[in-house]
């Protein structure tokens, strides 16, 4: 029976990769996602990336600053922000982030002049679009401007010239009260960017190859007569389902591996502590979509029928599995809904694994679930297959 199923198997993968549509669609079109979703979704920055790029903030402010002027943009590239000046003629859009700063007050040489005579001076930040991302930018704009302010309380307090010197002998000294942050818990980081796309992508390619090239070259067989001819074979029943199964399977793993050793390359995924677990759910994952391949072929007629299920089931499920998106951040009603599909299943396996790092026995229960609907699937195709 193995040899009989090994042997239809090889026959089967081996036509399938050479299907030009098969390669696009196994080896190219998941990096094209990758990048577009990745991009969209999290910036360029790679899931691996353990420091943040700087961001750009335009500056418009007067000529002659003074010294309080340098040490307010010393605190504001300390915020991890990089400073480029402009002129008054730039336009709105030109820059995400510009800071304005106004001219000193008539009769004052700089804006440091006149800031110490006690004249009021208006910051103005300018920010395109809202979201977390620009209130992070003022928080850190704010922690700039007000420390700044502090120190110049500080030594006013003090009976202390304000000057340069003054403010590098404050910040020089020990501070006696700091603040010590560690984490409370395992962090849970709900992922963004790459992190998410490359997980997600292939969870939905793996579905979607296997439902339309694995599962049509079946329905194709069946139409055209060449499981007839098996039926006069010496093969069973069941030796056929399980050869077409290892086939589709081998598939599969083909998909999962390239897109794995794509994402690490090419993007930089890191796959965790726990890739020997994140490799086992892959590959249970893998078994459901073949399973679930040969269960529908035997339902289809026609190779038309089997790519029209095999493509709406795959972005349906991917959509409310969280392959495009991540499920935490989706309404209560969605992330239940999502936790009952296979797909929902698989994300919050290599969620829990690769990005909340709880460890391999987090997704027993995924496991579970992929495994027994897999066995499932393969028994009703045993007693549903048919040669014609």
């Amino acid at each position: 029976m193995i040899y009989n199923a090994w042997f239809i198997a090889s026959r089967d993968l081996r036509h399938m990769l050479r299907q030009r549509e098969t390669i696009l669609w196994v080896f190219l079109m998941p990096l094209l996602f990758f990048f577009f979703i990745g991009t969209i979704t999290g910036g360029s920055q790679s899931p691996g990336a353990a420091e943040e790029t700087p961001k750009l903030l335009a500056v418009q402010g007067p000529e002659e600053g003074g010294f309080l002027l340098e040490e307010l943009y010393a605190a504001i590239r300390a915020q991890n922000f990089e400073i480029e000046f402009v002129g008054a003629d730039v336009l709105p859009d030109q820059f995400a982030r510009r800071l304005v700063i106004p001219e000193p007050e008539p009769g004052f040489a700089s804006f440091t002049d006149s800031v110490l005579a006690g004249n009021q001076a208006k910051l103005q930040f300018v920010r395109n679009g809202e979201g977390t991302g620009t209130n992070l930018d003022k928080v850190r704009l704010s922690r700039a401007i007000y420390g700044l302010l502090a120190d110049l309380a500080v030594l006013r307090a003090d009976g202390e010239e304000v000057n340069l010197a003054g403010l590098d002998t404050l910040q020089a000294q020990e501070r006696n009260l700091s603040l010590l942050v560690e984490p409370a818990g395992k962090r849970q980081i709900i992922p963004s960017g790459y992190s998410q796309a490359i997980p997600g992508t292939m969870v939905m390619f793996t579905l979607l190859v296997l439902l339309t090239s694995g599962a049509t070259l079946l329905v194709i067989e069946r139409r055209r007569g060449l499981l007839r001819r098996l039926a006069a074979t010496p093969i069973s029943r069941s030796s056929i389902v399980l050869g077409k199964w290892m086939g589709t399977m081998a598939l599969g793993l083909v998909q999962i591996g390239a897109a794995m050793v794509a994402g690490r390359v090419f993007f930089g995924m890191d796959w965790g502590d726990d890739l020997p677990m994140v490799l086992v759910l892959l590959l249970c994952w893998a078994a459901f979509c073949t399973s679930a391949a040969i269960f529908l072929a035997n339902l289809m007629r026609t190779e038309q029928q089997m790519n029209s299920i095999g493509v709406i089931t795959s972005i349906v499920l991917a959509a409310l599995g969280g392959c495009w998106w991540p499920i935490e951040i989706t309404p209560a009603w969605m992330q239940t809904l999502g936790g009952s599909l296979p797909t929902g299943w698989a994300m919050n396996g290599m969620h829990q694994l690769i990005h909340f790092g709880n460890g391999p026995s987090s997704v027993l229960g995924s496991i579970a679930l992929l495994l027994v609907s897999s066995v499932l699937l393969s028994i009703a195709s045993v007693r549903i297959f048919r040669y014609q």
